[in-house]
């Protein structure tokens, strides 16, 4: 199926990032079109994931208890806590590359598990890229993993959505299973020494000023003072 829907980040979340990683944002600040429709099969998935949404959660709320691994039945591991060393292989990037969070020890690592058929996915992702523009790699590296979708449907989305400017990697689910991810969005933030200091479970814009604390305080303090295309521009 071709997805027909384009993403891109809004301005004040642009400005999150690149002025002090510090914006209380608002829903107004997002822009994106109706979630695509999906094929017969997800119908149940899609059920299920409306009725999660209504019930809110202690931060926000959960777009999807999408099992991963179905196919293999294999149920989900308990999932890495703050503190923990997370499963190194994160799967193959796009270039059927292998991909280690060892690969970017000394760098603050966020990894994202997606689905494009997730709004609050759809919110965070130009977040993530737009984190990333701002910060720039020397410091930090977005990873994010979309979980158990077709290839098709998963390069046709990246294809309609060329700014989401990250490192990209499809999981059948075995990635997922090995972090215990139930639901998407499921972020984790990794800091320079490979342990986990932040998990957030579902996505909402008011969560902004709490991301951007943890990131400001697990970032170099040179990495807060990359000059923004604004500075560039009065230079």
């Amino acid at each position: 199926m071709t997805l027909s829907t384009r993403y891109r980040a809004g301005a004040a979340v642009t400005a999150f990032v690149l002025a002090s990683l510090s914006l209380i944002a608002t829903s107004s600040a997002y822009a994106a079109d109706p979630a695509p429709a999906r094929s017969a099969d997800r119908s149940a998935t899609q059920q299920t994931a409306s009725a999660q949404a209504a019930a809110p959660t202690a931060t926000s709320v959960l777009s999807a208890a999408a099992t991963p691994d179905s196919k293999s039945g294999r149920a989900a591991r308990a999932a890495p806590q703050r503190g923990d060393i997370p499963p190194d292989f994160l799967g193959l990037d796009r270039d059927g590359r292998p991909v280690k969070v060892s690969d970017y020890r000394g760098k603050l690592v966020v990894i994202s598990f997606w689905a494009s058929w997730c709004a609050p996915c759809r919110r965070e992702l130009p977040m993530l890229s737009a984190l990333q523009a701002g910060v720039g790699r020397e410091h930090l590296q977005v990873i994010a993993i979309n979980l158990n979708e077709p290839r098709r449907d998963f390069e046709a989305f990246l294809k309609l959505n060329p700014s989401l400017a990250m490192s990209h990697i499809r999981d059948s689910g075995t990635v997922a299973r090995h972090y215990g991810v139930t639901a998407v969005p499921n972020l984790f933030m990794i800091d320079q020494r490979g342990a986990i200091a932040q998990v957030h479970r579902g996505y909402s814009p008011q969560q902004l000023r709490q991301f951007a604390e943890e990131i400001a305080a697990l970032l170099p303090p040179e990495a807060l003072k990359r000059p923004t295309a604004t500075d560039k521009q009065a230079q």
